[in-house]
């Protein structure tokens, strides 16, 4: 049967459809509200479709589906089928690290330690953690608080009757209540297991409200010394919670989910949230192989953290809606108040991650890196061919003095110094922006147009707003080159793009390496210009001081500084040294009285 009549007879239910290659091999798996309609989108013409899912389309050989009840548990069996069969065009897991949990042992004596690997043996796992800093601080507190055993004794009641095992250091030092020789009962020590197991739960408010009230109770019979531990406890509790878990104002729950999208690849952070504090925080990468929306790509991160984590909780914030519902589960884009300082800390994280990231890969292959920085900016830019060849041009005067321009140059996305240009203005008159922009580009371009005609750069960006790209256009116009570049202004206020003829600026991501690349140059543009016109303006201030006085020119200018180092200090000489030096009495007497002022 071919594969389009198959897929028509694709029920209008909710399931997962899964795409097969010549070979048999799932080459991808996608969820669906409804199957037949999503999977039809795929087998359209082929100009409506992107790049790289044109290349899906033609490399499928077969298709399959599973009938589900919702799209929740669509989502739940797809992120289980692309773990088990890691098909080539989903979107996978950039990172396939293991992350460390807290295990609690199901032993009569439970152990309480750090591991990465995960047993079914009747355990208890809390986390993942993405810090393992976090995981060992969360021990040593534990550690601080309970005396619990750090060996790995089979220790029970059979055990302790035959006085199988002697007490080790720990107990003689009191970081140990020797429960290996009975010490302490199974009670009390669970007891303390009990209280990590809240901890960790995120129940460290009630826990200190728990131990002021014993300490209370116990100062009331008057029992000082007990109180003093408890005390000690809740201090220790409250003094962890106040520096090393961020607190909301409410006791409230809440999952918090924030994600940012880059071409081909989205990162992701994850808070838990638990009597109004963080308990846990993780952070994914996911690489994406063919086009994905961003509604889809979180879907598909809440549900890695559901299978991480087990069920959300009934409220979760995210930064917009993921394109599937969860039961049980209500989603929440804030606007203001606590939700929203939740999901700017979840978005830095992200940030923060992502940036960790973009810099071991610069490191590790800086060609790759930059390829990845262009193709974002032209995506962003709607651009044809990738900008390998960039130039930014910036204007420079104080009240229309010593006006300058500069030209700097990027290629393959890096600072090509030996390319910058500086411009001094010759046919503008006082300050004008404008006309300035124009004459420098129409310079720049007239020349390079006889020079070197095959090196025309992809981009222009034109530090300013509408009216510096207007004159700016108008130039390129003039010398037939605005169908073979594109030209766009960035203004500083907002870092919006401006366009040709287009009357909205368009705002980029302002976490995309789009916008970064185009500061970058801009900003560059800006030191060049500044530095070129700082020293003009020097070189004015002393061409006013001296070669404003009768008979001293560019030579004898140059001899004096070379000879005195300022014209402080010529000011300063008396007219005799003065004098010998130039064999001119009059001439020094003038200078001097010119300087003296």
């Amino acid at each position: 049967m071919d594969i389009k009549e198959k897929i028509s007879l694709f029920p209008h239910s909710p399931g997962v459809y899964r795409y097969y290659d010549s070979e048999g091999k799932i080459i991808y798996v996608g969820k669906a509200k409804d199957l037949h309609k999503r999977v039809a989108q795929y087998f359209v013409p082929a100009e409506r479709l992107n790049t790289k899912t044109r290349i899906l389309v033609s490399k499928i050989a077969d298709a399959q589906y599973s009938v589900v009840d919702t799209e929740a548990d669509a989502l739940l069996l797809e992120n289980n089928l692309i773990k088990q069969y890691k098909p080539k065009y989903n979107i996978l897991l950039k990172d396939s690290k293991t992350y460390p949990w807290i295990c609690i042992t199901a032993e009569e004596y439970p152990r309480v330690y750090l591991t990465r690997t995960l047993k079914k043996d009747g355990s208890r796992y809390f986390g993942p953690y993405s810090s393992v800093m976090h995981a060992r601080v969360l021990l040593e507190m534990f550690s601080d608080l309970y005396p619990l055993r750090t060996c790995r004794y089979n220790i029970n009641v059979d055990a302790i009757l035959r006085k199988r095992y002697r007490p080790c250091l720990e107990y003689h030092i009191g970081r140990c209540k020797g429960c290996c020789v009975g010490a302490v009962s199974v009670q009390e020590y669970n007891g303390w297991i009990d209280e990590i197991t809240s901890l960790l739960k995120g129940g460290g408010r009630e826990l200190i409200k728990h131990y002021r009230s014993l300490m209370e109770e116990a100062a009331e019979r008057l029992d000082f010394e007990q109180a003093a531990v408890y005390k000690e406890k809740m201090e220790r509790l409250d003094g962890h919670y106040s520096k090393s878990v961020i607190t909301a104002a409410s006791d409230a729950d809440a999952d918090v989910f924030s994600l940012l999208c880059d071409a081909g690849e989205a990162y992701g952070n994850f808070l838990r949230v638990r009597g109004g504090a963080v308990v846990q925080s993780l952070n994914l990468g996911f690489k994406m192989n063919i086009e994905e929306e961003p509604a889809a790509i979180l879907s598909e991160f809440i549900a890695e953290i559901q299978a991480k984590f087990g069920a959300l909780a009934k409220e979760v914030v995210v930064p917009f809606k993921p394109d599937v519902e969860m039961d049980g589960s209500a989603f929440k884009i804030p606007a203001k108040g606590d939700k929203l300082a939740l999901l700017e800390l979840s978005t830095r994280n992200a940030r923060e991650y992502r940036a960790n990231h973009l810099r071991q890969k610069e490191k590790a292959d800086p060609g790759e890196y930059r390829t990845k920085v262009l193709e974002n900016l032209k995506k962003a830019l709607g651009m044809d061919v990738l900008p390998e060849h960039m130039e930014c041009f910036d204007n420079s005067n104080i009240q229309g003095t010593n006006p300058v321009a500069s030209c700097v140059v990027f290629r393959g996305g890096v600072p090509s110094k030996k390319d910058y240009r500086r411009f001094k203005i010759k046919t503008v008159i006082g300050a004008n922006d404008y006309a300035s922009m124009k004459e420098v580009v129409n310079r720049r371009y007239s020349r390079m147009m006889a020079e070197a005609p095959d090196d025309l750069p992809q981009l222009i960006v034109i530090d300013g707003g509408k009216g510096q790209l207007d004159f700016a256009y108008q130039a390129l116009q003039e010398l037939g080159l605005t169908d073979k570049l594109t030209v766009i202004g960035l203004a500083k206020r907002l870092e919006e793009v401006i366009r040709v003829g287009d009357p909205y600026p368009l705002f980029i991501d302002r976490d995309s390496l789009a916008l970064k690349v185009l500061q970058q140059i801009r900003d560059e543009a800006h030191r060049f210009g500044i530095t070129f016109h700082r020293n003009l303006r020097s070189k004015a201030q002393i061409d006013s001081a001296l070669r404003s006085i009768k008979g001293v020119g560019e030579r004898l200018e140059q001899r004096l500084l070379m000879h005195y180092g300022s014209v402080a200090r010529i000011a300063a000489t008396s007219q005799e040294d003065l004098a010998s030096f130039l064999g001119n009495a009059r001439l020094a007497t003038r200078i001097l009285e010119s300087l003296q002022q």
